[in-house]
């Protein structure tokens, strides 16, 4: 049976309040989480993969803390079959290159044909764990995808630039990555919620992949944050009050600021 691997993180909420630990990573433990809303355009895709060619096994992969694992129930609420938690404590702080390690090990123990991704994490927002899983999978890859569709051995995206549509394809086993340029990704109905609670998650461990953790966390990271500000709070800014030439009052104002 030909398998999907969708890659999802649990990343904070974009409207919570954010901070960092004395360390210099996120304080996930105390942020409110949820599943990046760009891993859930990777989600859709994959199920209309699935939908579209009947026989695929879909599996939702994840590495993080506890909370992570809200993020594949919210994942598998949108449809899929099972999920694979990477937890271990010596994750943390792990970089890009660390992910990406561990994620391309937890995939050749899934076993794949098509590995599908969202363009970035909303956290760290580096958008290069699908090309370092590429070199270390050895398969192909095709990034930014706003459409995706397979078919036989192959897989066939639209990639959409400033300048022009590109219709791109490769040969399975591949990784993908798409765009928050896909549509909206369907909303987990009722039914959905209820089933997720019944589909399996397994736990895996650095130990169940044969990865060293001196390769991994803050000791095996090739980054770090070397140091964090807080944001400066917003100013009232200037207000103009029009009596009859308000308009060269804002003219004025966006000149000063290089704005014309």
């Amino acid at each position: 049976m030909p398998k999907i691997v969708v890659l999802v993180k649990f990343t904070p909420d974009l409207t919570s309040d954010r901070g960092f630990l004395p360390d210099g990573t996120v304080d996930r433990a105390g942020t409110q989480g949820r599943l990046s809303e760009l891993d859930e355009h990777a989600a859709e895709q994959a199920l209309r993969v699935q939908e579209s060619s009947p026989g695929w096994e879909l599996v939702y992969l994840t590495m993080g803390p506890d909370g992570a694992s809200d993020a594949l129930r919210k994942a598998l609420s949108m449809g899929g079959d099972a999920a694979v938690h990477v937890r271990d404590d010596a994750l943390h702080g792990s970089d890009a290159f660390a992910t990406s390690l561990v994620l391309a090990e937890a995939i050749k123990r899934l076993g794949f044909d098509l590995v599908v991704t969202g363009m970035a994490s909303t956290d760290a927002g580096m958008g290069v764990v699908p090309a370092l899983l590429a070199e270390r999978l050895a398969v192909p890859q095709v990034t930014f995808a706003g459409r995706l569709s397979v078919s036989g051995d192959q897989v066939e995206i639209l990639r959409d630039s400033d300048t022009r549509s590109e219709t791109v394809t490769a040969r399975l086993p591949a990784i993908v990555s798409v765009t928050d340029r896909t549509g909206e990704a369907r909303y987990p109905s009722f039914k959905g919620i209820m089933a997720a609670k019944k589909k399996p998650v397994e736990n895996w461990s650095l130990a169940d992949l044969g990865i060293d953790p001196a390769l991994v966390g803050l000791t095996g990271a090739r980054t770090a944050v070397l140091a964090t500000t807080q944001r400066p709070a917003r100013t009232a800014g200037q207000l103009v009050k029009d009596d009859g030439d308000g308009g060269r009052a804002l003219a004025d104002f966006l000149a000063a600021q290089r704005f014309i």
